[in-house]
């Protein structure tokens, strides 16, 4: 599934189910590859050290469900405003959705265009994306190099 404005309404929904207007919210959602979302929020924590990215449970979930995620993306909404903002992947969860490879789509801004957001890759994201450097070919190692 590529990234649509459905997985981004369904990350909006999400975040408007678990965070007030007035509070400062954010929630991701996924597509897996049979086409399911999966949506998910951060974990706050008085220690930050030990938060979570909004990506982290939906991207574990997948992992659970052992099925390939192909497209992710963030949201978040300032306290009191209603301008939702498209957040790229940090570094860390470019990690995590390096796991299904390159091609992964992730949602980043775009304010040229009429949504606000737009899509990348991973690669596009992350062209030189370290992992490359341990395979014998020095393609992104997918999820078969995770294996067992």
């Amino acid at each position: 599934m590529r990234l649509d404005q459905v997985l981004v309404d369904a990350a909006i929904a999400q975040m408007e189910r678990r965070w007030p207007a007035d509070e400062p919210g954010g929630a991701a959602a996924v597509y897996l590859e049979d086409g399911r979302i999966l949506t998910s929020v951060g974990l706050d924590n008085l220690n930050g050290g030990v938060s979570l990215c909004h990506e982290t449970g939906a991207l574990c979930q997948a992992y659970t469900l052992d099925k390939r995620v192909t497209a992710s993306v963030c949201v978040h909404r300032a306290s009191g405003h209603d301008r939702v903002l498209i957040l790229p992947p940090c570094g860390i969860c470019q990690e995590r959705l390096a796991f299904w490879g390159p091609d992964v789509q992730v949602g980043v801004p775009d304010d040229s265009g009429a949504a606000g957001w737009g899509v990348r890759t991973l690669r596009e994201v992350n062209p030189f994306y370290w992992g490359s450097q341990f395979t014998e070919d020095g393609t992104w190692p997918g999820p078969e190099a995770h294996s067992s």
